[in-house]
């Protein structure tokens, strides 16, 4: 990559970046519904035109945040350590993320993080938008599980314990327990989620 190149490329995710930030802040300030494009291209400086380059979907610039982790699993299965069996590579990548207190895990007590969930769970259209991005997900794990029906199946079964798992988290955290406090319980239901599946797939 030429230096002109990698320029415009961090140009343009800074670019990116402002745009998803402003219209985060906006949405937690007044709710997703109520605020327009043109706000959100008033905030972050740029031109309406310029904001559908970026973001297709007002849903997009909240779950641009989640572009990080998209693909997450099949990667994990795809250079997972010689000899460690796929499960096993997804609950210890799991198993880390809660033990860092990612936001994907939902095992995470800041405000900022916490709002962001809320707004995500509580708006129809981005947990319809979000699903879309699951099956993506869930598409790339199946081809790194292999060929077929049972891939899917099982590329199914882990992104919705995955689910299940962070949701659970995000209600403790929502109930009043720290972080710190929800951890043991999050490894153990983690532990023993993934041990059912194991089962099954065995």
């Amino acid at each position: 990559m030429s230096e002109t190149t990698g320029l415009r490329a961090r140009k343009k995710a800074r670019t990116r970046d402002a745009i998803a930030d402003a219209a985060i802040s906006l949405f937690l300030a007044r709710g997703f519904e109520p605020v327009s494009v043109n706000e959100i291209a008033a905030a972050a400086e740029v031109s309406k035109p310029t904001l559908f380059r970026y973001f297709a979907t007002k849903e997009d610039m909240v779950l641009h945040r989640f572009a990080d982790h998209s693909g997450e699993a099949a990667r994990v299965v795809r250079h997972r350590e010689p000899g460690l069996a796929p499960l096993a590579a997804l609950h210890r990548h799991f198993r880390a993320g809660l033990d860092r207190c990612e936001p994907v895990t939902g095992l995470n007590d800041h405000p900022e993080v916490l709002a962001f969930h809320r707004l995500v769970f509580d708006t129809p259209s981005l947990g319809v938008r979000l699903t879309q991005y699951l099956l993506d997900d869930e598409e790339a794990l199946a081809a790194a599980l292999g060929a077929g029906v049972a891939a899917r199946l099982q590329a199914a079964q882990v992104l919705a314990v995955q689910r299940v798992l962070a949701r659970t988290n995000w209600q403790r955290i929502v109930d009043g327990r720290s972080a710190r406090e929800a951890h043991p319980e999050a490894v153990a239901d983690a532990a023993l989620a993934f041990e059912q599946l194991r089962s099954g797939w065995t």
